[in-house]
């Protein structure tokens, strides 16, 4: 993979501050910082040269994980597709309400977001509608957004319950679906291996925990409706219930119909 372990060149054009050094263990990679140094000068994006950034890896499988790209606009996603009519895209989901606590302990941590009452209802939801931690915590429209631009058989999603309960399973399915060999050793680390784990996390308390469940409610169902697999027990784990949803949309469907009638 490249030397940089999230290159934000699709959300940020790779202006971003780097909180650890990026690896560079011989001429390929070298070659990447470089060539990245460049693109990063630009004020506009070179599809083009940044396609060219790969070529360093020869025959091997490379690609970009940076999950900053699932805030990126239609407009850019229909670009980058349209480049690459190729490109192979992984989205892991993750239930919403997790997902915006992961995102607000790594803001506090990062000195990203500023230090709050996390026993505070009020103060917590606020932090919620923080763009950096709102855009990211919609898992359904994030996938539904991607999915208009990148053909079916080129997009997956999988989800992070998987990564948690069966992480070698996970390896093996994406690297098959990549096309890479799931046989073949990663590295030094264990697949399970968890540096996040060790790090400071926010701790909700129950009654902030449901506030931000309600916060998160309509999302928690569409994901479960629309994303399928473990999301289906998403709303479950917050007392919802999938079935109420999928009434409330029939009434919908049943809208939709009434005004094709009368059309």
């Amino acid at each position: 993979m490249p030397p940089v372990k999230e290159l934000h060149y699709f959300n940020s054009l790779n202006r971003t501050r780097r909180f650890h050094p990026p690896r560079s263990r011989d001429q390929r990679d070298a070659s990447f910082l470089d060539g990245m140094k460049t693109l990063s000068s630009l004020s506009y994006l070179d599809l083009e040269n940044y396609g060219r950034l790969f070529e360093h890896k020869g025959s091997l499988v490379s690609g970009d994980i940076s999950p900053a790209y699932s805030t990126v606009s239609d407009e850019i996603i229909q670009r980058v597709v349209n480049s690459f009519p190729n490109l192979k895209v992984i989205f892991l989901a993750r239930d919403p309400v997790e997902r915006a606590w992961s995102q607000l302990s790594m803001g506090i941590r990062l000195g990203m977001i500023s230090p709050f009452d996390v026993t505070n209802a009020d103060e917590v939801i606020r932090n919620l509608l923080n763009p950096g931690v709102l855009l990211r915590s919609h898992p359904s429209k994030i996938v539904a957004r991607w999915k208009r631009y990148v053909r079916p058989d080129l997009f997956r999603v999988y989800f992070f319950d998987d990564l948690e309960e069966n992480p070698a399973e996970l390896r093996r399915s994406i690297l098959l679906f990549l096309g890479a060999d799931p046989n073949k050793p990663s590295g030094r680390l264990k697949v399970d291996d968890n540096q996040d784990a060790k790090r400071d996390k926010l701790r909700f308390t129950d009654k902030v925990r449901s506030r931000v469940a309600q916060f998160f409610e309509q999302e928690l169902k569409a994901c479960a409706a629309e994303l399928g697999g473990p999301a289906k027990q998403w709303p479950a784990r917050y007392g919802f219930s999938v079935l109420i949803f999928l009434w409330e949309l029939a009434d919908y469907f049943d809208i939709f119909f009434w005004c094709d009638w009368v059309a």
